[in-house]
């Protein structure tokens, strides 16, 4: 059968890449083609477009692209038009995806949707259109399922790709010696973002604490596709250490984080690493954001547990002080730090155990089948 796939972000990418080897194993014959990244490349999807070119991150830069988002949506629904696919698979990237399965569907094809747009946090009443145009949705929060049964919409939770990540994660013993850290301090893990605009929102403050933790060594995940010349910008301190592409690695050796709102605050929870969760964009995203989301919290972690777990500094909020006090509790307070595992393990338990991209494979095979 004949796959289309598009993924806008660089974890779409991840686990587009992930459903691609699975479809590959359910269907030998798969010819797979799409918008995505490095990784669905190496998994085997014919890339048209790299997730790269659309990263626009917040209202207001969404609105200053517009043409060019325009054009990319007319350039999808061209190549899907020659393509022909038997099903167009779209992996969260709610505002352009939504506008392609429309399409999509127009034009008589069948649309499944890996990893729901958040409509639970915003306009909830886009459930009923995608009711309409989604042939099958598949969650990967276990609250989603219960949102959509609101909607009268059946949709199947097949696990969080996320959790299957880190289970499968071998740490790499020398990570230290092979990223020429320093054995004797604990390392702090600074989790900017893999975007250039959160990045530059949010490392200058991150890093900005360092001197009220001399023991310890602050390392930055770093993503290769910037390359180290954008990193050296913030490189002002011996304590300061970047590494790239190795932010499980990263994890796995950290005691505490430093993260940017997005999949890494979930990441660094199935790591058990106490962490603040750290947020800032411009001042009219954040003004449209605080208007129409209705969510009590931004975290994946606390909105999984349905309670607070890990402190939340979002925009004002986010402040070198308020940064110092927050990580100085999730390293030196050993009941903080007690409390927040306590609400890991819980953020563990809903989400189950379950090969996340294989399910959702056998399940996608078993409906163009049937």
């Amino acid at each position: 059968m004949k796959y289309y796939i598009i993924a806008g972000e660089r974890s779409g990418d991840l686990h587009g890449s992930n459903l691609i080897k699975e479809l590959r194993k359910k269907d030998p014959d798969a010819e797979i083609r799409g918008w995505g990244g490095d990784m669905m490349q190496e998994a085997g999807m014919d890339l048209v477009r790299h997730y790269q070119d659309m990263a626009f991150m917040g209202f207001a830069e969404v609105i200053k692209n517009l043409r060019r988002i325009f054009g990319y949506l007319k350039e999808a629904k061209a190549d899907i038009a020659n393509y022909k696919p038997d099903v167009v698979i779209l992996v969260d990237y709610a505002g352009f995806n939504m506008r392609i399965a429309k399409f999509a569907k127009s034009k008589g094809l069948k649309v499944f949707y890996y990893i729901s747009p958040k409509v639970w946090a915003w306009n909830q009443g886009r459930a009923h259109k995608i009711k309409k145009v989604v042939d099958r949705m598949f969650v990967i929060m276990p609250f989603e399922k219960d949102f959509y049964k609101r909607f009268d919409y059946d949709v199947d939770y097949i696990g969080n790709p996320v959790s299957d990540s880190v289970t499968d994660h071998v740490p790499n013993p020398d990570f230290r010696t092979k990223n020429k850290l320093y054995n004797s301090k604990p390392i702090v893990a600074i989790l900017p973002g893999s975007r250039a605009q959160e990045i530059e929102n949010m490392l200058d403050v991150m890093l900005s604490v360092l001197p009220s933790f001399r023991d310890f060594q602050f390392v930055v995940a770093g993503v290769s596709t910037f390359g180290k010349e954008y990193y050296e910008q913030y490189n002002k301190d011996k304590n300061i250490k970047i590494v790239y592409d190795q932010t499980y690695d990263l994890l796995s050796h950290s005691v505490a984080a430093l993260v940017t709102s997005g999949t890494a605050t979930l990441e660094t929870a199935l790591f058990n690493v106490p962490q603040v969760v750290c947020y800032k964009t411009s001042k009219i995203s954040y003004t449209i954001g605080k208007w129409v989301i209705k969510v009590p919290y931004i975290s994946l972690v606390n909105l999984i547990a349905g309670k607070q777990v890990v402190t939340e500094l979002i925009q004002d909020d986010f402040t070198g002080k308020q940064v110092t006090a927050e990580l100085k509790s999730i390293l030196f307070d050993k009941h903080f730090i007690k409390k927040q595992k306590d609400g890991y393990a819980l953020v563990r338990e809903k989400i189950g155990e379950c090969r996340t991209a294989e399910r959702a494979a056998e399940l996608m095979v078993e409906y163009l089948k049937g």
